[in-house]
């Protein structure tokens, strides 16, 4: 774990009491891919079974069990951070998204009816992108080895290899600037972001292992690029599933890839959506801090994704494990969990009429900003 930041976490509670819970709790995803087999199974419209619980049911279920502010006491702290359980149910989760996309190959090829096949493709797709990129997420910030070619592996079976490359070497370095094509503009709808994060960070991958490689005096074309991968890998799965299942299967591949990268861009549309640091007299900008990310508290949501709405503090310090991650009251507070946002976030005049007020409040109150945009 990193060196904690000089300020305290400021939580509503605090101790070790409930923090066992957290073992079960984590869990909760893997409750996902059975519902879709049973969707597919009943046909129809219950293919989209594990959509309506993702974006209906949990939000509701986020209002129902209320926020968890809690931060871990240091006797709690070490227990987590010691216990080898909750990087076991990250890597867990590689042969079940391998496996439930390979399933859903499989399903598409059997003559489904449109509606079944769609509800197949974007419910899986939101499974692999939902939960698949949140472990790569997590994984590709560890310091082990093993860790990080599992992220890979997720990132090639969404086709978004890449941000494992712009996330850690750009987004973190640039967040809350200008620079970064994951850093959502005040009054700039999710619609307008999509295909400027999408480019951008492509671009910036591009970028960043081009760098990596001249200084290495390795040729662009060199096995070592991993923007190489990032098109062979997924170009190898679609190839697969066209073998397994004709071009249903393909569609099906490409759209739950489609699902769940945009799915990803949706969170990051939310992470930092309006904020900015401070330009410094030398050109530079302020340090990154639990200011620059907007933060949920939701408990369900919180434990479905790893706790990825802790976002201030792995900004802050990006090396400190999901299940150590703290809430802080300083951080600008979104007002549902991610479920709830990510439903939000498709509306744009609902989403600026709840966020702007919120976002023009922390900018002015809080960062100093007085411009309306990045």
């Amino acid at each position: 774990m990193s060196k904690e930041s000089p300020v305290v976490a400021q939580g509503t509670e605090k101790g070790g009491r409930h923090f066992g819970a957290w073992r079960i709790g984590f869990l909760l995803p893997y409750l996902l891919p059975p519902l879709l087999i049973v969707g597919v199974a009943l046909g129809g419209a219950w293919a989209f079974l594990p959509v309506l619980v993702v974006f209906g049911l949990i939000p509701l279920l986020d209002m129902a069990l209320g926020r968890d502010r809690a931060n871990p006491d240091e006797e709690a702290l070490e227990t987590l951070l010691r216990s080898p359980y909750y990087r076991l149910i990250l890597l867990l989760w590689l042969p079940v998204q391998y496996a439930l996309i390979t399933w859903a190959v499989w399903q598409a090829g059997q003559g489904l009816d449109w509606l079944t096949l769609a509800g197949l493709a974007i419910s899986t797709g939101v499974l692999s992108g939902g939960v698949g990129i949140t472990v790569a997420h997590e994984l590709g910030h560890s310091r082990r080895p093993p860790d990080r070619a599992v992220a890979r592996l997720l990132l090639v079976s969404v086709a978004y290899l890449h941000f494992l490359v712009e996330h850690n070497r750009g987004h973190h370095a640039r967040v809350a600037t200008p620079d970064d094509p994951a850093t959502a503009r005040f009054g700039e709808s999710f619609y307008r972001f999509w295909p400027r994060t999408v480019l951008g960070s492509w671009q910036s991958a591009m970028g960043f292992e081009r760098e990596r490689l001249d200084k290495a005096g390795l040729p662009r074309w060199h096995p070592r690029n991993q923007m190489i991968w990032a098109v062979l890998g997924p170009l190898g799965l679609a190839i697969a599933a066209w073998l397994l299942a004709g071009g249903a299967g393909l569609l099906l591949f490409l759209v739950q890839a489609f699902v769940a990268f945009s799915l990803l861009e949706l969170v990051n549309y939310i992470e930092h959506y309006g904020l900015e640091r401070q330009r410094r007299p030398n050109g530079g900008y302020a340090k990154v801090d639990i200011h620059h990310s907007w933060n949920a508290s939701e408990r369900f949501t919180n434990l479905l994704l790893f706790n990825l709405q802790r976002h201030s503090h792995h900004h802050a310090h990006s090396l400190t494990p999901y299940q150590a991650l703290k809430h802080f009251d300083e951080s600008p507070q979104l007002p549902s969990g991610y479920a709830g946002m990510i439903v939000l976030a498709l509306i744009p005049p609902l989403w600026r009429r709840i966020m702007d007020p919120r976002a023009r409040h922390y900018r002015e109150q809080v960062l100093g900003l007085n411009k309306e945009s990045i």
